[in-house]
């Protein structure tokens, strides 16, 4: 007998993800740093320009705060919060300036009813509960060859993987209304656009990436209950 969560041959399916997420990483990390580097034209700071972004789109109601950590900025749909990490909320770079208008980007999609956003939000309790047990079913059902167990938390985990899968368009969708409103406020110069692309570009590659693993991982456990048969 053998554990799922220790190494065994099934662990290499992983490797492709697991290499492209460190990529995805690894370019984040640099591009992020790069342009945290280069300061904005207008000199706004990342929330200023999320506020004013948020009032030009009638937002009013959206506050901004300051949150812990690096790269910890997110929108919160259920409090109507943007909060920002202190780099992006108090940073003037072009780095600053685009995560900030990529979460106004949820904010704006949160408005406008996103289709995308509304399933990710609604399904988000129920994939949080799934993922969070559905290892154990599995190494349980694993472990006294009770496959049902096995196929519960194979679906509970595939859970997971619709979740990354529902939130690439979302993510996509909130970079790109984040260029075009940077743009038409005229809150960056042309040049800047192409550096918050690229720094949008290189976050969404995490995102794939997680899905990428998932995906790998979901075989896996399809694999290791073939196993059992």
């Amino acid at each position: 007998m053998y554990f799922p969560f220790l190494f065994e041959p099934t662990m290499l399916i992983l490797i492709p993800g697991i290499i492209i997420a460190a990529y995805a990483q690894n370019k984040v990390s640099g591009t992020y740093n790069r342009y945290l580097r280069v300061p904005s034209t207008r000199g706004l700071t990342g929330a200023q320009t999320a506020r004013n972004m948020l009032d030009a789109n009638g937002l009013y109601n959206v506050n901004i705060e300051l949150v812990g950590g690096k790269l910890s900025d997110h929108y919160d749909p259920r409090k109507r919060v943007l909060r920002l990490s202190n780099e992006v909320y108090n940073g003037r770079s072009v780095a600053a300036v685009g995560i900030a208008a990529h979460e106004v980007g949820h904010a704006i999609q949160h408005q406008e009813a996103y289709a995308p956003l509304k399933f990710r939000n609604a399904i988000f309790p129920v994939v949080s509960f799934a993922s969070s047990v559905a290892w154990f079913l599995f190494f349980i059902g694993f472990l006294f060859q009770a496959m049902q167990l096995m196929n519960i938390g194979i679906i509970f985990f595939a859970g997971s993987v619709v979740f990354n899968m529902v939130t690439l368009p979302v993510e996509f969708n909130a970079s790109k209304r984040a260029i075009a409103q940077l743009s038409a406020n005229g809150l960056v110069i042309r040049e800047e656009s192409v550096g918050v692309k690229k720094v949008l570009d290189a976050a969404a590659l995490t995102y794939i990436a997680a899905l990428l693993v998932s995906l790998l991982q979901l075989v896996r456990l399809v694999v290791l209950r073939g196993s059992r048969d």
